[in-house]
């Protein structure tokens, strides 16, 4: 970082006070608590965690040197729930990032689900893997097999698996039949999500040997010769 735009000293002393400041507000809070999800608590530990990340982002800054803490992200922590202690319907969302890295890969599987039906029913659904192209054979393979199906066996459709995240909220009523289809991820309340696991290599602090176990795994999805194995027929 250039001299410029650096923080200056009294910055840094600011930032130092707000930490303080920070800690007796949230001391206090959790002397005060009312309960396990008091609200109270919960916005003195955001505004505790705000505060440590300003200072250490500026004394880094000034004196390159960090403070000893970590630091939780803010999608790391969910507000406390106030949804139905008993609900009568949930949603689960689902979000799976995927790279595609290897396109051939991907066409050729798609070219083969295609070959295999016997009343070209992917070809009447608009899906064309044979023209070459990459979000045809998307297409083609997201409309044949069940995303947890895809999860599983992604290597053979040439993809690389990125980050995920499963959500599951709570209702008072089940939503009317196609209700929420055209806008399905907006409007989530955080405190009706009852819990959530997410996947991310941000995560991954495991040791060498986790990551050497998983490289030394078999690979079902290829013969001994590395060529794909056939696709199941009988869907």
């Amino acid at each position: 970082m250039s001299d410029a735009v650096q923080p200056t000293a009294a910055e840094v002393r600011a930032a130092a006070e707000a930490v303080k400041t920070a800690l007796d507000r949230h001391l206090a809070a959790v002397e005060r608590r009312s309960g396990d999800d008091d609200p109270a608590v919960y916005e003195a530990f955001n505004e505790l965690a705000a505060a440590a990340e300003e200072y250490d982002e500026l004394l880094y800054d000034r004196h390159d040197e960090v403070t000893p803490f970590e630091i939780p992200g803010s999608d790391d922590t969910l507000p406390p729930y106030t949804g139905p202690e008993e609900p009568n319907a949930l949603s689960v969302l689902i979000r799976r990032d995927y790279a595609v890295v290897e396109p051939q890969r991907l066409l050729a599987q798609a070219q083969r689900v295609e070959a295999v039906e016997e009343n070209g029913a992917t070809a009447a659904a608009g899906f064309d893997a044979a023209s070459g192209t990459v979000h045809g054979a998307l297409g083609v393979l997201f409309g044949e097999f069940e995303p947890d199906e895809i999860a599983s066996r992604h290597k053979e459709f040439g993809l690389e698996e990125g980050d995920s995240t499963l959500w599951v909220t709570a209702a008072d009523e089940p939503a009317d039949p196609g209700e929420w289809l055209e806008t399905p991820f907006e409007a989530i309340d955080p405190q009706r999500v009852v819990c959530r696991f997410d996947v991310s290599a941000v995560f991954d602090d495991e040791s060498d040997d986790d990551e050497l176990e998983d490289d030394l795994a078999p690979d079902s999805e290829l013969d001994e010769d590395g060529d794909l194995e056939p696709l199941d027929a009988d869907r």
